[in-house]
Formats: C-alpha cells, structure tokens, sequence
C-alpha cells in the first residue's frame, strides 16, 4: 500500500453552493421517512437487546461462580465479554445518543440510563454528542480525533513525541474507558490550570467519575470475585472481570478508530469551518470525517451499528437498527455527487487506521509507505526507541537531520 503524505485536492472543489444545500435536503428527506416509521418493531428490537444483553451477563456471572475449572472460565469470561461489548455498544451508547428517546420509556431513556463504564453518561454525552458529534474531524476542536494524545494530520507540526504515538494508542486502548474518562474531563488542559482556577463542573465532574470509576471497580474486582471465594473461584473470577474489561476496550478502541481515522477520511482545519455552517456543508463534514465497516449483521450489532459510522454521523438520533436500511440510499447519494464513500472490511479497515497512527508518529516524507511487511519492523523501531535503545535512537537520529536537510535544500 502506497500512502502519500501530501494533502489530496479539495474532495468538494466541484461542488456548488447548491449542489450542498441540494444534498441537505436529500439527506434531510432520507431522514424524515425513517421518523415517520419508528415503531412497535424499533422498541421490541431495543427492549430485546437490553434483555439478552442481562440475560448474558447473569449467565456469564453465575457460570463464573465456577472458574476455578477452565472450561467454566472460559465460557463466562467470553460471556461476559460479550455482554459489556453489547452494554457499550448497541445499548448504552445508542440510548444515550436519545435514539430511543420517542418511546418515553423512562428505563432505557438518554436522561437515565447509566452505563457498564468508567464515565458517567452525563460527562460523555457533553463530550461526544454535544462536541464530537457538532466539530467532527475538525483539529482543535474534535478532541476524539486521535484523543488529544496523537498526530492526526500531514498539516500539524511533527516533533519527538509523536515517535511515541502508536505505543500510547495501544496503551489507550487497552484501558480505553478510563482514557474516555479522562478525555470526557478534559483532564490534561484543566490540570495545567492553577486548583483554585480549575472551573466548577470540572471539580464536579472529578467528583463524579471517581465515584463511578469506584462502583465499577467495586463491582468487578471485589464483589463477583468475593462472590466466587466459596468455590475456590475468587482469583479466577477476578481475572475473568479483568480480561472482559480489556476485550471491551480494545473492541471499542478498534470500532471507533475505524470511524474515522483510517485512510481516505478527511480532517478539517478549524479556520476552514465558518460559524454559520449551514445545514448542507455540516452533512458533507459528516460525510466526508466518517467511514463505514462493511461485515455481517451480528459484527453490526457488536460495533452498536457504528459499522455505519457515516450513516450515524448523518443521523446520530436514529434507532441504530436502521442503519442499515438507510445505508445504500446514502450510499446513492454520494455517488451522485462525486463524493468518496469510505468502507472496507473489519480487518482492513483496522489496519488502516493504525497504518495512519504508525505513518504520522513520523515526519512527512520519512516513511512514506507502510506495508504488511515493513509495519512491524516499523512497530519494532518504535519499540526499541521508547525502551531507550542508544542505537536505534541515533539511527533514527540521524535519518532525521538528512530528512530535514532534503526539506531545507527543497
């Protein structure tokens, strides 16, 4: 695979101010026949999901009363990792995208669900519905876009750190919903400030994510285990609850990377986006920022339906079981005006995305391709680098002074 670290060309150059108005409306109307026809069948589907994902983790729960004996280990802990993928996913983040708000059903309603996570669902839907959603991929402004903690775009200016960048994804990864915590806090800008400058919903919001983090902990850690303690089971159990949390990160980490990280999605320069956006340039943002996951339906269900990341960009408030149904209409849209409709298998679409992390952790043109050869020679480098290998490091070293020496000469 050939990457080239140049900005393409305007994806929208050839369309007219009408031509985007004209897809807002399309898209508007597309919209519009989904809210006409909610019903029954869109509250059994939710109402059905919530009860198997309970019905999964009690199962999962009481098998692993048992662990001390493998087999029991292993079926409740991929049990359980199945249902925390589901309680994140399809349920939680869904309902408190107000997907289901309509029903006026109190249990599973945006102002009341609370989910299987370390951040409170009041802190998230500031941060990713109000934020995410409103400033998709535009730097500065989309905090989700590489999290604060990478370099996502040719543009911005590359320095050591960002050598780093693929390691402290992993990490992020593997303990992604207490790095979501932190982000939902805009932790790292509030921490820089003087205490007694800090604002007040941030001191609230610290307040309120250590006393989730502390039920969630509480619950996985020490009460199922103690729970297991008569069967011999406790350590087992305790593991159990640990490999289910790091399999539900690393999955959502991996869904939401493909969303709109890969390669072939667009990011946006904050002084590019003017305040009064209309209706129709925000629907091409959407579309443009998202990329979608083509796979089964069941890998539909398990990434909440955001293998139709573009569709849920465009209609973050429609029940995700939709998504689907809507899916070649949109589709049917961008071709019809010129537009790149990002998808691309699960394994694919993942490699893109960190192809992307490994190539920006560089300076442009220094590796201007990534392959499935070099990536893990490349990882390796990286590795050794972090690990403090006076080698590799002057290796490196010096292959950037020629780097920037090409650059000056040019």
């Amino acid at each position: 695979m050939t990457t080239v670290t140049k900005k393409p060309e305007n994806p929208i150059a050839h369309l007219t101010e009408a031509d985007i108005e004209a897809i807002g409306a399309e898209l508007d109307a597309i919209r519009q026949e989904v809210v006409d026809a909610r019903g029954e069948s869109d509250a059994a589907y939710i109402r059905g999901m919530v009860d198997l994902q309970r019905k999964l983790e009690l199962g999962s729960r009481a098998v692993l009363l048992f662990s001390a004996l493998p087999p029991a280990w292993v079926v409740g802990t991929v049990g359980l990792s199945l249902a925390k993928i589901l309680d994140n996913m399809e349920i939680g983040h869904n309902i408190l995208h107000g997907q289901w708000d309509w029903m006026r059903d109190p249990k599973i309603h945006s102002t009341t669900w609370e989910w299987d996570n370390a951040t409170p669902s009041e802190n998230w839907k500031h941060s990713h519905n109000q934020i995410h959603h409103t400033y998709t991929n535009i730097i500065g402004k989309d905090n989700d876009l590489g999290y604060g903690i990478m370099r996502v775009d040719e543009e911005q200016r590359w320095t050591p750190m960002h050598l780093g960048q693929p390691l402290w994804n992993f990490v992020n990864a593997c303990f992604f919903e207490y790095g979501i915590a932190a982000y939902d806090l805009d932790l790292g800008r509030h921490l820089k400030m003087p205490k007694d400058k800090r604002p007040e919903h941030f001191r609230k919001g610290v307040k309120a994510t250590l006393a989730k983090v502390r039920k969630q902990a509480t619950k996985d850690y020490v009460v199922h285990p103690l729970l297991s303690a008569p069967t011999g089971s406790l350590l087992p159990t305790l593991a159990a609850n640990f490999v289910a949390n790091v399999v539900r990160n690393l999955w959502s980490h991996s869904v939401i990377m493909c969303g709109h990280f890969p390669e072939g999605v667009e990011t946006f320069e904050r002084a590019s986006i003017p305040d009064d956006e209309s209706r129709g340039a925000w629907y091409v943002r959407q579309m443009l920022g998202s990329a979608n996951i083509s796979g089964s339906k069941t890998m539909h269900i398990l990434t909440g339906n955001l293998s139709h990341q573009i569709e849920h960009h465009l209609f973050p408030d429609l029940p995700s079981n939709r998504y689907a149904e809507v899916a070649p209409k949109v589709r049917a849209v961008f071709d019809k005006y010129g537009l790149n409709y990002c998808s691309r298998p699960l394994v694919p679409q993942v490699y893109s995305a960190w192809h992307k992390v490994v190539r920006l952790s560089f300076p442009n043109g220094w590796l201007a391709t990534t392959n499935a050869k070099n990536l893990p020679q490349q990882l390796g480098v990286l590795y050794k680098l972090v690990r403090g290998d006076r080698r590799t490091r002057r290796v490196v070293q010096l292959g950037l002074e020629r780097r920037a020496q090409q650059l000056a000469a040019a």
